[in-house]
């Protein structure tokens, strides 16, 4: 006798996981370094990532009364083409499929790389590939599975991350480079505060995870915004403790420029074989936030196969109701970026479009009120639309920086969205056929 098996759900505690996962990868233990650059003051880094918090709550609240709005799968992708047009939305999913989640794990696993590297002695690159290729194979096996594998890299992520924490807190360093003056009320109207709030942003994306599993998350009403909101608010404390801790253990000359200030700071912090296991322990890390992206990914090409002929073979699901095509496609795409791109430019060329994507996003909360009424609303943003105004102006600062200081980055975003243009019409001939 055949019996229909439960679809498997996950909860809001696995959620959660996946939104801070997602959160906390290559970001944060790479960016201060490119900051100092620009900018020295201690108040002025606090200030930033503050910003960056403040940003990333505002688009939690925002994603979550447009998750529950549209319960489906597919994040952006579900958002703009219910709001705007389905070409909106089509462009959402191809930029995700091109770059929103396979330059991220690129991203990631270059840091991985990075600090493994010098204690394995392998190349970084061949080290970033194998990570992904191991992980990519992980998250085919089933759904219950990739929650076990995500749940279990997200605390020992975190474990390892609050050691490192009370460990800076409570270890004192004869040098650092904490700056405690008045000098940031001059630093935060530089340029260089701007550039360096372009890689706060970076380090803040993944706070919409949840949005991309909503079919799958169980009771999504409650759930999903519940995941949005306290992934987030865990992230952000996280952050600015970390960015304290890496001042307080290294110094302006060695952590200026570098990618790993991570490792930089925990050498300075332990003694050499200390410092060498809280260095792997922070690679390691990194393979939550892998995890996550190669796991959240492939479900917008998923659901936009199941809406489009062209990607319809992405859409096919496993037995164990995975889609193995689509994860494979972002693997490859992953691969690709890897072998092609430094670690800054993979940055700003995705960093200008998912900006842009992002920011549309929002407003759509004001066109899904206008259409479908506030009463037809499961979750309201607290204190609308404050939220979402403090996203929009954030970001367009972003957006203008971004084009005006970094034109070829930013033109390559904008042909890759010319390229969906394409294939969106060619998706919409085959259709007609």
């Amino acid at each position: 006798m055949n019996l229909l098996k439960k679809k498997y759900k996950i909860g809001w505690k696995t959620a959660t996981a996946l939104v801070v996962a997602n959160m906390i990868g290559a970001g944060i233990f790479t960016s201060l370094g490119f900051q100092l650059v620009e900018i020295q003051n201690t108040w002025s880094i606090i200030i930033l990532w503050t910003l960056g918090a403040i940003m990333a709550l505002c688009g939690a609240l925002s994603y979550a009364e447009l998750s529950t709005s549209m319960v489906r799968s597919g994040g952006e992708y579900q958002f703009l083409s219910k709001t705007f047009h389905p070409l909106v939305g089509y462009l959402s999913g191809w930029v995700s499929l091109t770059i929103g989640f396979a330059a991220p794990v690129a991203l990631a696993s270059i840091a991985f790389g990075e600090y493994l590297t010098l204690y394995l002695g392998v190349d970084k690159v061949i080290l970033a590939s194998l990570i992904v290729i191991l992980i990519t194979f992980l998250h085919t096996i089933s759904v219950k599975h990739s929650s076990l594998l995500q749940n279990s890299t997200t605390i020992f992520k975190l474990v390892t991350i609050l050691i490192i924490i009370v460990a800076g807190f409570t270890i004192s360093t004869p040098e650092n480079a904490l700056e405690w003056s008045n000098i940031w009320q001059n630093e935060i109207l530089l340029p260089g505060f701007a550039v360096s709030f372009v890689y706060v942003t970076y380090s803040y994306s993944g706070w919409n995870a949840a949005s991309y599993l909503a079919e799958e998350i169980e009771s999504p009403i409650i759930n999903i915004p519940k995941a949005l909101v306290i992934g987030t608010l865990i992230v952000s404390i996280l952050y600015i403790l970390l960015n304290i801790t890496f001042l307080k253990h290294g110094t302006l000359n060695s952590l200026q420029g570098q990618l790993e200030v991570g490792q930089i700071a925990v050498n300075g912090m332990f003694d050499s074989n200390g410092g060498k296991i809280i260095s792997i322990a922070i690679g390691l890390i990194l393979i939550s936030s892998i995890s996550a992206m190669v796991w959240i990914g492939p479900k917008v090409t998923q659901v936009m196969g199941e809406d489009y002929r062209f990607w319809h073979w992405f859409s096919k699901l496993s037995e164990k109701e995975i889609p193995k095509r689509a994860i494979i496609l972002q693997l490859l795409i992953t691969l690709i970026l890897l072998i092609s791109g430094t670690f800054q430019q993979i940055l700003i060329y995705s960093g200008f479009v998912l900006q842009l994507f992002g920011a549309l996003s929002i407003y759509s909360v004001f066109l899904n009120r206008k259409k479908n009424g506030i009463k037809s609303l499961q979750f309201k943003t607290p204190l609308y639309p404050i939220p979402q105004l403090i996203f929009l102006f954030l970001s367009a600062w972003v957006l203008i920086y971004l084009l005006y200081q970094q034109p070829k980055q930013s033109l390559l975003g904008c042909i890759n969205i010319g390229n969906g243009i394409i294939i969106y019409n060619f998706d919409k001939s085959i259709n007609k056929q």
